[in-house]
């Protein structure tokens, strides 16, 4: 089971449906086009389609399990005293003083462009639990950092 917020599961079931009705049936398509041309030992386009096709069920199958195992998180139940999921968490890196902002989501969430942190991530996993002033030391590919809490609420 893995919890994620109401807009994850959205994005993610909105993915599935747009395979599904739109991209699925597309290749399938092509896949009929190309077998009526002939001979399919060295039909190109066929062998193209089928390994798109191959692609899609591939993430079709992807997308379905973790709608199985999904939990949505009801936002009112969640308190922000301490860092957990679905925490904004601003923090400054107490060797640069360089601040930084997170919202801590599911691995199927995270977008660092969006400032969407894995939970699963080594700074995530520091950071659960911990409360507002308290300092975490962690461990990342460049070396140790040190970061310090500024402010969590819900994000």
């Amino acid at each position: 089971m893995e919890y994620m917020s109401e807009e994850g599961f959205n994005k993610i079931l909105n993915e599935l449906k747009q395979l599904e009705s739109v991209e699925l049936p597309r290749v399938r398509d092509a896949i009929s086009e190309a077998r009526a041309q002939g001979d399919l030992s060295e039909n190109f386009e066929y062998h193209a389609a089928k390994r798109e096709q191959g692609r899609l069920l591939g993430r079709i199958r992807f997308l379905s399990r973790i709608l199985e195992h999904a939990r949505v998180i009801d936002r009112n139940l969640l308190a922000n005293e301490t860092v957990g999921l679905l925490s904004k968490v601003e923090m400054t890196n107490l060797v640069t003083q360089a601040k930084m902002t997170y919202t801590i989501v599911s691995q199927h969430e995270a977008d660092l462009r969006t400032a969407k942190m894995s939970i699963k991530s080594p700074i995530a996993q520091a950071l659960l639990g911990k409360k507002v002033g308290d300092v975490v030391s962690v461990r990342v590919p460049a070396g140790t950092i040190q970061l310090r809490i500024d402010s969590i609420a819900l994000g």
